[in-house]
């Protein structure tokens, strides 16, 4: 499987997906069909609270104690600080079974998606670049989240409980019922040519009930195909039982075989299931793979999960299964493997350009003008204020900018690489350092709403202005206006003339 970037938009994160098939378009153009996956900022907040109560779930109360006894002896895993908390929940995504079609053109780079495994450290998530994990199923329709079926139960959760080894003298106190059954004697009286004949026979008894049962004839109506369906593993099976529980006595055996009500009519999944359902187990096969709960909830409901199985791995002893097989690989011989992609070295829209000593999008529009290197605002997400490269980030009016390395963060990983916090004074324009926008990075509707939260940054001698500069500028209100200038000498003038008086 190929997981990539794709770009739908310069301004929002990379979508991850997994390769599914490339197919060409009638105008000659490459479409990739996909598997989606969701980030958190892409799914509602109750779903989010969801997954993280099953993360916690996944781990009881005495696995907990166990680990920190672990963690004494030889920590596996040091504690995690709270930027790498941050940055570890944008790694975690959501697989959904969505298909879509997008245009191989807008691949942008491979990553790569795993299974969450919990024996491994989560921090080597963070040291490998463009990697990502998963543990739920989203689904977009019903918006709802789900276990994946393909969980790797290692851990002490699912170890066997070994009783302690008895000591001498110490009588036995199992519980018999649970010890393993001999079903077979290698060392038996019966030679292999003996037991051969006895399963000849177990096979013409079967091939005969099939000919008497009126449901059998109808599937099988030839000769052959009852012969064949008779010398399936079911009858050899009950053959050799039958050996074994009569003592391996071949008179008595045979005597069992056809008792007086009939021969003895022995049949597998194969033959329980009707062709309609077969064909309802192949579609279903080809939409979930082997996620057998889904499968029996969607599809077949009427069966148990244990005859959805068995009857799996029978089906893949069938002609038809290897007809199929050879189907697909034919279609995937005559489908394109690979798609030469040229790099994408376009301007992004949102790149900050010099011009005039300002700073302005390349495209002439979102946040406005930046103050020229040195004045201008500094990154959002580490705080610098130089780059090689700025990025214009956030609604327009907020004139928020990324430095080249948070804004590559920000297209892969979706968020900011520091959590969110106030910023100090040395940080932004000086002019509106005294406010500063208070944001959901992880939230996709930040940059929709309307109305915009602010966090007074207020220093001491600030509180005493506020309450002694009452004439020349209200400064209760000057969160209403982030952008205006403050005037500091009128400020400094009337609190001069109020100490003198």
């Amino acid at each position: 499987a190929y997981y990539v970037f794709f770009e739908n938009s310069s301004s929002n994160p990379y979508l991850i997906r997994r390769i599914e098939e490339l197919n060409k378009t009638a105008s000659g153009n490459v479409e990739a069909k996909v598997v989606c996956f969701y980030r958190r900022r892409d799914i509602s907040h109750s779903l989010i609270q969801l997954a993280d109560k099953h993360a916690s779930k996944c781990r009881g109360p005495e696995d907990l104690e166990e680990e920190k006894e672990e963690e004494k002896e030889s920590p596996l895993e040091a504690e995690l600080t709270d930027k790498q908390k941050h940055q570890l929940r944008h790694r975690e995504l959501f697989l959904s079974r969505q298909y879509e079609s997008l245009p191989a053109t807008h691949i942008r780079g491979k990553c790569s998606v795993a299974l969450l495994n919990e024996t491994e450290a989560v921090l080597s998530y963070l040291d490998k670049e463009d990697t990502f994990f998963y543990s739920l199923v989203y689904d977009p329709t019903q918006k709802t989240l789900l276990a994946d079926k393909g969980e790797i139960r290692v851990g002490p959760r699912f170890q066997a409980d070994v009783p302690d080894m008895l000591q001498e003298g110490e009588s036995d106190e199992w519980d018999q019922s649970k010890l393993e059954e001999k079903l077979w004697d290698p060392d038996c009286p019966l030679s292999s040519k003996q037991i051969d004949q006895f399963l000849v026979v177990a096979r013409a008894v079967g091939t005969f009930a099939r000919a008497l049962d009126c449901s059998s004839s109808v599937r099988q109506p030839s000769l052959h195909t009852s012969a064949a369906a008779a010398s399936r593993d079911i009858t050899l099976f009950h053959a050799m039982d039958t050996l074994h529980r009569h003592g391996y006595d071949l008179s008595s055996a045979l005597s069992v075989l056809v008792p007086s009500g009939g021969p003895v009519l022995c049949r597998d999944e194969m033959e329980e299931w009707s062709a309609s359902e077969a064909a309802m187990f192949e579609e279903a096969l080809e939409k979930y793979g082997k996620d057998f709960n889904d499968i029996r909830q969607d599809f077949l409901p009427w069966k148990s999960l244990t005859s959805i199985i068995e009857y799996y791995y029978m089906w893949k002893t069938t002609d038809r299964y290897v007809q199929q097989k050879r189907l697909k690989a034919a279609e995937a011989e005559s489908k394109l493997k690979q798609v030469y992609i040229p790099t994408y070295n376009k301007p992004n829209p949102n790149q900050i350009s010099v011009t005039n000593g300002k700073m302005a999008t390349v495209n002439g529009a979102g946040p406005g003008a930046y103050h020229a290197a040195g004045g201008g605002r500094a990154c959002e997400s580490c705080y610098s204020m130089q780059s090689a490269q700025w990025y214009s980030w956030g609604p327009p009016n907020m004139q928020c900018r990324l430095c080249v390395s948070c804004w590559m963060y920000w297209k892969k990983y979706g968020g900011l690489k520091m959590p969110s916090r106030p910023r100090s004074r040395g940080h932004g324009p000086r002019q509106s350092s005294h406010m500063v926008p208070v944001r959901n990075s992880g939230s996709p509707k930040s940059s929709t709403k309307t109305k915009q939260a602010f966090l007074l940054q207020a220093t001491r001698l600030t509180k005493l202005a506020r309450h002694m500069c009452r004439d020349i500028i209200r400064l209760r209100r000057a969160a209403r206006r982030p952008f205006v200038p403050i005037n500091c000498g009128a400020i400094k003038a009337e609190c001069k003339s109020s100490f003198n008086s």
